[in-house]
């Protein structure tokens, strides 16, 4: 069995620790690594590195910064197909979709390329008479990160890592103990792209341990993914401690779909949203709230489009749902599609006893439809990050707006119409930080900030786009008044107060 190493000063190093995670294979459900659970005291060393490699990194100018980022996109396309087929091996999620996530980390460090022009900053002269004030932005220190499962590259390597290097900061990356292949393995084409020394720690640590990364004065922010209850307790814990923090945490992402919307090109919209990954991401589709004058017809295109998924191995090109992450998330799962019937809710499609020829160990589950789900049900309010689909009918427009405003989460918002005053009111009234209209998955490019709403995010400023250079830096405002002849030879002490 494979003993995975953590990544720190440009080294890959064995931990001391005798606890591990178990890395699996979910298409075969065969375990292929271990992946340490460092020790308090390697964690505190890691952060003593970054903390060593800040000055003389910030120090760097920026536009020599990003010229590692530029030898990281180019090293990231080369090696596009070993790093998809690394991500559906140990996450699950088919080849289309893997390739995605790392797509979407190569877009990520594109974008952070451009921070020698987001990190401009304003002046103003003669802000008053002979004071010139300009404004910089500077970077701050030790970053920590702190990613989840469900996407290995996009997230950690597109999210945190780049915007945070970029801007002349440090960074201790907390991976996953599930999916920590692909990011340390970004790390070290991190390396070749001659990023130096300390810049980027690729880690991986139980609870207990992580509690150093919120209390450690050395870390100066956080960036956090994964669910409401742990971001919470991050983002108090972390601020308590002087800290900055985005928290990204979970959701239960509603469509609702008006009666004037094309059904066939709906339904396939809705597939894609709520199967794809198998669920397992923050901006799927877990719920529909149909007019009911058409949802009967939308449920039976969605249950036959559902139907027709092939159901195989990630790394097979031609699957299109491919397992869940682990044996427990499936029985957790399952658990969830029992809670449901048992709820009242009623099953049009049922998924609970897929087989996969020659991959029976696999932790897979078929699409499941849940329909007749009602808002007091818990089926379709609490996340169940799973191939299950959830339907609620609603007798029009107010009626459906409401039960979605409703949801204490707030990351994603669709509906599906063709009608322009009710998509321009819904765009309005909707409390969600990302809308879809006639888009299921509306999750914006990346010079757009990912900005969940309510219980799905803590902080004051989202992941990516303009948010982002702001979130990993300080702003800092220089005044400066030069003398003239008269004022060098002048006894009289003469300051500006800051008035006009």
């Amino acid at each position: 069995m494979k003993t995975l190493q953590y990544f720190t000063n440009n080294q890959f190093k064995n931990s001391v620790t005798d606890k591990f995670y178990k890395v699996f294979n979910p298409s075969t459900g065969e375990q292929i690594a271990n992946c340490p659970r460092l020790t308090l005291e390697e964690v505190r060393e890691v952060i003593d590195n970054a903390k060593a490699a800040y000055p003389a990194w910030s120090d760097t100018p920026v536009v020599k910064r990003v010229q590692v980022l530029y030898k990281l996109k180019a090293l990231l396309e080369a090696n596009l197909e070993e790093l998809s087929i690394l991500v559906a091996t140990e996450h699950g999620k088919v080849y289309s979709e893997a390739k995605g996530d790392v797509l979407k980390a190569i877009e990520g460090t594109e974008i952070a390329i451009n921070m020698p022009v987001l990190m401009q900053g304003d002046a103003l002269m003669n802000a008053s008479k002979g004071y010139d004030t300009v404004l910089y932005r500077e970077s701050i220190g030790v970053f920590c990160g702190i990613s989840p499962f469900n996407f290995p590259a996009m997230i950690p390597m597109g999210w945190m890592v780049p915007n945070c290097i970029a801007a002349g900061n440090t960074m201790v990356m907390k991976v996953s103990g599930a999916t920590p292949l692909t990011s340390l393995r970004i790390a070290e084409l991190y390396k070749e792209a001659g990023l130096p020394d300390g810049v980027l720690n690729v880690i991986s640590c139980d609870r207990e341990v992580t509690s150093e990364l919120l209390t450690n004065p050395t870390i100066k922010g956080i960036s956090f993914v994964g669910s409401t209850k742990v971001g919470m307790h991050i983002y108090s814990t972390g601020a308590a401690h002087g800290k900055r923090v985005q928290a990204l945490c979970e959701a239960k992402n509603h469509a609702l779909v008006l009666a004037d919307a094309p059904i066939d090109r709906t339904a396939a919209g809705i597939i894609n949203a709520a199967y794809g990954c198998a669920g397992e991401r923050c901006m799927a589709l877990p719920v529909v709230v149909a007019e009911e004058s058409i949802a009967d017809s939308l449920v039976a295109k969605i249950v036959e489009l559902a139907q027709g998924l092939k159901i195989g191995p990630a790394y097979d090109k031609t699957s299109k749902l491919g397992p869940v992450y682990s044996e427990d998330h499936r029985q957790s799962v399952l658990a969830w599609i029992e809670k449901g019937i048992a709820e009242g809710a009623k099953l049009a499609l049922d998924g609970r006893k897929v087989s996969v020829p020659g991959f029976e160990k696999g932790f897979y589950l078929g699409p499941t439809v849940l329909d007749h789900v009602t808002p007091e049900m818990s089926v379709g309010t609490e996340e169940i990050f799973g191939p299950v689909l959830c339907i609620k009918r609603v007798k029009d427009y107010d009626e459906g707006i409401k039960l979605m405003n409703d949801s204490p989460y707030g990351n994603g918002s669709v509906i599906f119409t063709q009608n322009g005053y009710y998509a321009r009111e819904f765009a309005k009234n909707t409390h969600a930080g990302m809308v879809g209209i006639n888009v299921g998955i509306p999750v914006p490019i990346g010079v757009f900030p990912f900005s969940g709403h309510k219980d799905s995010f803590f902080g004051d400023l989202h992941c990516l786009g303009k948010d982002a250079y702001r979130f990993f830096t300080e702003s800092k405002s220089v005044t400066s008044h030069w003398f003239d002849e008269h004022e060098m030879k002048s006894t009289k002490v003469s300051t500006w107060d800051g008035t006009i």
